[in-house]
């Protein structure tokens, strides 16, 4: 299956965040947050929603964000994504582009994905910052189901602000003596990342026994969070977005 979605948020005159272009296509479903009541400021809320199985095997997947200059939007998933086998050679691929003019700001927050056992997917997410954009984006990785020996997965993430690289990360998940290592994820069952880039950022690490908090070279911060489950994981990620200074001190 090969799908492509495509979500525009711009800026109104009165200073509303609007939905300007929403194209689904199955499984990739937006839902925009209906308000009756929605004030000047207010982030647009849209949801992601996963209208059939997916990704399975050969599926090829891509979400296509743009929020204009001076936009909000909050792009929000409502259930976790099972990475599965499928009957088709190959693995999974699924791509989120996003770009945000300047001064627009995006949170990206799907909920965990898991990779099944047997399944071989692909996760590419690509962020263009504009002068003055802000980005929150978090992914949390479940190695398996209960009981079940996961699949691999490759997690791919490139951040660039005003065209240069904030961060450019891979994860290859899915190996047992990698995933057993100290130096890995020793162990532990789930992984949960956050890049933030959202005003002042810490002036040096921040770390806890399974979660840490650690300012990017050229601007922004890096949370990593490792658990045995996906509760304690996002609960890590919470704790460490609570020590962000910029995080704090939002205005939306």
């Amino acid at each position: 299956m090969k799908a492509r979605a495509r979500l525009v948020v711009e800026r109104d005159a009165d200073g509303r965040n609007a939905v300007r272009d929403l194209r689904s296509m199955a499984p990739i479903t937006l839902v925009p947050h209906r308000s009756r009541v929605r004030s000047a400021g207010a982030p647009a809320l849209v949801h992601l929603v996963s209208s059939v199985t997916a990704p399975l095997g050969g599926d090829d997947l891509e979400l296509v964000v743009e929020v204009g200059p001076g936009a909000h939007l909050v792009l929000r998933g409502v259930a976790a994504t099972l990475a599965l086998p499928g009957h088709l050679p190959g693995g999974s691929r699924a791509r989120v582009r996003i770009t945000a003019g300047e001064g627009a700001s995006v949170q990206y927050v799907p909920e965990p994905t898991v990779v099944t056992g047997r399944a071989r997917h692909e996760a590419e997410l690509a962020v263009e910052l504009a002068a003055g954009a802000r980005l929150r984006t978090r992914e949390v990785l479940v190695l398996g189901r209960a009981d079940e020996r996961p699949g691999s997965l490759v997690s791919t993430v490139r951040v660039r602000r005003e065209g240069g690289p904030l961060l450019n990360q891979s994860l290859r998940i899915g190996v047992p003596e990698l995933d057993a290592s100290a130096a890995h994820l020793a162990g532990r069952r789930v992984l949960g990342t956050e890049v933030l880039n959202w005003g002042e950022d810490p002036t040096s690490a921040v770390s806890h026994d399974w979660w840490s908090l650690v300012p990017l070279v050229r601007g922004g911060s890096l949370v990593t969070a490792l658990a045995g489950d996906a509760v304690t994981a996002q609960r890590w990620l919470d704790v460490a977005l609570d020590v962000h200074p910029g995080w704090r001190s939002r205005d939306i």
